[in-house]
């Protein structure tokens, strides 16, 4: 499996849930609506998923050995870690003006 691109495409501040990612396989398949979540000990990510009849949640996708699981998830949380990084790094050499 090469990841081949990882876009952050929603960031929430004052929520457990922290991102929207979407991920690129091998220029070939995208995966969209990966979540970055805070949980009790550390960010972990969640695959996309839906309802089913008995009200229990479904991946729609997801890795199928511990070591894809492993992979994906260090790349969206190396990246989701960096976007935060620049957007701080924004923030710092925008100047401010006081109201």
């Amino acid at each position: 499996m090469n990841i081949t691109d990882i876009r952050i495409r929603k960031i929430y501040e004052d929520a457990r849930l922290k991102a929207l990612v979407s991920v690129t396989i091998d220029g070939d398949l995208a995966v969209h609506d990966i979540k970055v979540i805070e949980g009790p000990e550390r960010l972990f990510v969640a695959m996309p998923s839906r309802k089913d009849e008995n009200g229990t949640f479904r991946d729609i996708a997801h890795p199928i050995t511990p070591e894809a699981r492993h992979t994906l998830e260090e790349a969206i949380l190396d990246r989701y870690q960096t976007h935060l990084a620049q957007l701080e790094a924004e923030q710092a050499a925008t100047p401010h003006i006081p109201a």
